[in-house]
């Protein structure tokens, strides 16, 4: 069984960084894309960054510049790091793993992280 594990999200003030975490977990052989969606209260989830297996890249005008995403393929696991973060950062953010594929499914499958809570606020 596929899981993704979110990890990284606490309370920052306005401009400060955090770095968060998704470890994905199984038999799994590859993953297609790995991405990060946030959503806020009252909000739907939208889409923060995507990175492809072969390492291209995909922000929300919103974060250019000031998010950057990146993988470890071996480990299956992808990262966000944030900078200059402002108090409309502030959502659940979850890990999404698309075209997963493991030894117990050979077609590609799509799995959710649980969320990690990010608070920009002085």
């Amino acid at each position: 069984q596929v899981q993704l594990v979110e990890s990284g999200g606490g309370l920052v003030q306005p401009g400060g960084s955090l770095r968060l975490s998704c470890a994905a977990s199984g038999s799994i052989t590859h993953i297609n894309v790995m991405g990060w969606y946030r959503q806020a209260p009252g909000k739907q989830r939208e889409l923060v960054a995507t990175i492809t297996s072969g390492g291209s890249t995909n922000y929300a005008d919103s974060v250019k510049g000031r998010f950057t995403i990146s993988r470890d393929n071996a480990k299956n696991t992808v990262y966000l790091q944030m900078n200059s973060l402002k108090p409309e950062d502030s959502a659940v953010y979850y890990c999404k793993a698309q075209g997963v594929y493991s030894r117990e499914s050979s077609f590609g499958v799509d799995y959710w992280g649980k969320g990690t809570l990010v608070t920009v606020s002085s």
